[in-house]
């Protein structure tokens, strides 16, 4: 793509994302949503394949229809209370927000476009999709969670957990685990929204941040399928171990970063008197367990002295600073959580 194309997409997705961040007028924050989806599509098509064009085509028609649900839901709202703010929802319309955000963020049972459209892109524009464009939805629904109904959150949340480990056990491609991945962590944010919106965004910060530090090193060897990863040992043994402790990260294994999120969510729910919710979503996130511990296994198999050495590969890969900058935080946190809470 050209740099000052390229320049252009990425300004504005920065111009969308920070329109929403600012506004608290309904109709604001759907322009920038709306620049936001339109900025992304060039850059999932500048590779000129047809996965990428039909991927670019269901988000557009995805992003579209939730765009729309949120415009009518608003402009109702709007007719019914005359106000345009964002906090000032009437009841019937807050559920179709709600169902509206929930899928511009790919969350179950509204998540099916998600896993066809990241395995369709290439894995830099597969970052900001699974990053950044998932930062002005979640805003808008912080902003609005004293009001959402908590049966919906509930519902949602659990739903989200068990399709994010059941749909990523049987994966060989790597960008369909980290959308399942993706709908796994944000059905933890959603079962929290209602009883503690500071636990769902300290948790965003380090989905964002683990997500990236996966993504930028998968980049930095190029694979998209496991059996890529297998044969990456050779090529770049220390990340090749961060990428595994990253994965253990991502599954909530102490003491990495991500162990932080679950236990302060599974207290939450505890101080919440809700023991059997507790039960039921550390339970349903045993299957997410299972196929990042598959990946993990996997790449084990590959160390020293299980590849023969005909197979090395003689050849050193890069690290930018930024991968090591995002694999340290998205190992390293865990100790900084209580600082990190009362900043939030």
């Amino acid at each position: 793509m050209n740099p000052t194309a390229l320049m252009i997409m990425l300004l504005s997705l920065a111009i969308g994302t920070t329109m929403t961040l600012m506004s608290h007028h309904w109709l604001l924050a759907w322009i920038g949503l709306e620049i936001n989806t339109l900025a992304i599509i060039p850059l999932m098509t500048k590779t000129p394949h047809p996965r990428a064009i039909e991927a670019a085509t269901k988000y557009f028609l995805t992003q579209a229809s939730a765009s729309a649900l949120i415009l009518f839901s608003a402009t109702m709202n709007a007719w019914k209370t005359g106000e345009w703010s964002i906090t000032l929802l009437s009841d019937p319309y807050t559920i179709t927000l709600s169902m509206a955000l929930m899928m511009k963020l790919g969350l179950a049972p509204l998540h099916f476009w998600l896993p066809e459209v990241i395995q369709g892109i290439p894995l830099s524009t597969g970052l900001i999709l699974s990053t950044w464009q998932k930062i002005a939805p979640m805003t808008l629904l912080l902003q609005i969670s004293h009001l959402t109904d908590l049966k919906l959150l509930i519902t949602m949340g659990l739903t989200s957990i068990l399709i994010g480990g059941w749909g990523g056990i049987n994966q060989t491609q790597l960008r369909k685990v980290m959308a399942f991945s993706s709908i796994g962590h944000l059905g933890w944010m959603v079962l929290i929204l209602k009883f503690n919106p500071q636990l769902t965004l300290f948790n965003f910060l380090l989905y964002i941040t683990m997500t990236a530090a996966m993504f930028f090193s998968l980049m930095s060897i190029s694979s998209t399928k496991i059996s890529e990863i297998s044969s990456s040992w050779p090529k770049s043994p220390i990340l090749v171990t961060t990428m595994m402790l990253v994965l253990l990260s991502l599954a909530g294994l102490p003491p990495l970063t991500g162990f932080s999120p679950k236990l302060l969510i599974i207290l939450e729910l505890a101080k919440q008197n809700t023991l059997l919710l507790a039960s039921v979503t550390m339970l349903t996130s045993l299957l997410a367990l299972f196929f990042y511990l598959r990946l993990t296994y996997v790449m084990i198999l590959t160390l020293p002295p299980h590849i023969p050495p005909s197979s090395t590969h003689w050849r050193t890969t890069k690290n930018s600073p930024l991968t090591a900058t995002m694999t340290t935080l998205a190992l390293l946190i865990f100790p900084l959580s209580p600082t990190f809470l009362l900043i939030i």
